[in-house]
């Protein structure tokens, strides 16, 4: 009879815990239908918030087969002698690879990296070849006025040199040494050494951004006339000339703008970009922005997006530079909208391979770039290498010595040799891809011992670090 009413009580027990529990987690979730109005005007916060109220119940029902289970949980004696059997050990690393995966799940819904806290992974590709860059006829600027990479900043500093109406710091990607000037709320940021842009040059910079929220962010870039580029910071459109491309932040949809005056003169709202996608991974890509006179081309990584014939007003004078975000983290979350920029280079000057290599017999660039410490060319190095080409097919008896050439960092020795292997790799990359004769083509490195400017500056690293090709 003890027996039976023991069970009776029991069965009770387990009824009353089960409807308690699942009370208390539906109503609770339950009630961020009601109760928050404000993001459920947003499908994807919508969606979101569903998805939490799913797991919240999950959670609940996952409660209540713990807490039978503790109801009927066997003796301690009975549950140590499971300690070490193969099923007892499976369960325990079961629990700890949830755990380690729950970890990494809340890892990537982090909120902005900070100095000391690495971010998110971004996506990464194969390394490309110099054929994927094949269409890429991008040919950057003669001279390095100004590379930024943030190595003299220390993380969590706002750099010299730049802008902003918000707020910056610099930052590091997972185990990348890569700095990036990392923003999470609306504002620009402005190079102030980016002035005076002239009728011929070049601009690249690396863009980050994790786009989280489902909201109407956008990023934009904008080149334009200021009497008061400080005092512009601030401003989202252009008052005198200049031009801006932006784009919205997990669609891919971009637009173009030109200004004459104030006034509106170039349009196109239709552009399509799938490498600025939201794909659930963060976007990565490099800008590359070419003026001549007043045609204006934009690049996304190696595709040409923009090619306007009349983007720039001849009679302006362009001045400043800036880039930026709008409505980010507009939607409450507790993961930030990230938006970053690495690896500033800013160049002027029309390079003129045909007439300085065969009517002056040299020419010089700083546009074939290698991977640090390597002798790997970088597939955006395309565009010259496309040219020296050309020019070397088109006048086939001319020879050349092709001399690699590096900045001080690192051993003389080595630096040594990494120049020559260097020059080796361009000689094969103009054979291999553009039908060069390897027998007119010699191969010679310098290392540091010939610098072109002071090594104590990024932009004078940048200019020494070149391939010099001499008319034999």
């Amino acid at each position: 009879m003890i027996t039976d009413v023991f069970h009776h009580f029991s069965s009770k027990t387990i009824c009353f815990t089960i409807t308690v529990i699942l009370f208390i987690e539906v109503s609770a979730f339950a009630q961020i239908r009601v109760d928050n109005p404000k993001r459920t005007t947003e499908r994807s916060v919508e969606g979101r918030v569903n998805s939490r109220i799913d797991q919240g119940i999950n959670k609940g029902l996952d409660k209540v087969e713990e807490g039978i289970g503790n109801i009927f949980k066997k003796k301690e004696k009975k549950k140590k002698s499971e300690e070490g059997t193969e099923e007892g050990k499976e369960r325990e690393n079961e629990d700890e690879s949830s755990e380690e995966t729950q970890s990494t799940r809340n890892n990537s819904k982090t909120n902005a990296p900070s100095a000391k806290t690495n971010a998110p992974s971004s996506k990464t590709a194969e390394p490309q070849n110099l054929k994927v860059y094949s269409k890429f006829d991008f040919v950057p600027g003669e001279k390095v006025i100004a590379f930024d990479d943030f190595s003299t900043t220390s993380l969590g500093d706002f750099p010299l040199g730049w802008n902003t109406n918000s707020s910056a710091e610099v930052v590091t990607l997972d185990d990348s040494p890569t700095k990036w000037l990392f923003m999470s709320k609306d504002g620009f940021f402005q190079p102030t050494y980016v002035k005076d842009l002239p009728e011929n040059f070049t601009l690249e910079f690396d863009i980050y951004n994790r786009y989280v929220n489902g909201n109407i962010l956008n990023y934009r870039f904008m080149i334009y006339d200021s009497d008061n580029p400080k005092r512009d910071l601030a401003e989202s459109r252009i008052s005198k000339s200049g031009v801006y491309f932006e784009w919205g932040a997990g669609t891919g949809a971009a637009g173009f703008f030109a200004y004459e005056n104030g006034e509106e003169t170039i349009k196109n709202e239709d552009l399509n970009i799938k490498e600025l996608m939201w794909d659930n991974q963060p976007v990565k890509v490099r800008f590359s922005i070419w003026r001549q006179k007043t045609r204006l081309r934009i690049y996304v990584n190696q595709n040409k997006v923009v090619d306007i014939p009349q983007a720039f007003d001849p009679k302006a004078k362009y001045n400043a530079f800036k880039l930026g975000g709008k409505y980010m983290n507009f939607s409450e979350s507790e993961n930030k909208d990230e938006f970053m920029v690495a690896n500033v280079r800013y160049a002027v000057g029309a390079p003129d391979t045909r007439s300085k290599l065969i009517t002056e017999g040299k020419f010089s660039t700083t546009g074939i770039l290698f991977d640090v410490n390597s002798d790997k060319i970088k597939p955006e190095s395309y565009g010259v290498l496309k040219e020296l080409g050309t020019v070397l097919k088109e006048n086939a008896t001319v020879k050349v010595r092709i001399i690699g050439h590096t900045d001080s960092d690192g051993e003389d020795a080595k630096n040594l040799d990494l120049s020559k292997r260097r020059a080796a790799s361009v000689k094969n990359a103009l054979q291999s891809e553009f039908g060069v004769e390897a027998t007119r083509m010699e191969t010679d490195g310098k290392g540091e011992t010939q610098p072109v400017a002071p090594n104590t500056t990024s932009e004078g690293k940048a200019n020494n670090r070149r391939v010099e090709f001499v008319k034999l």
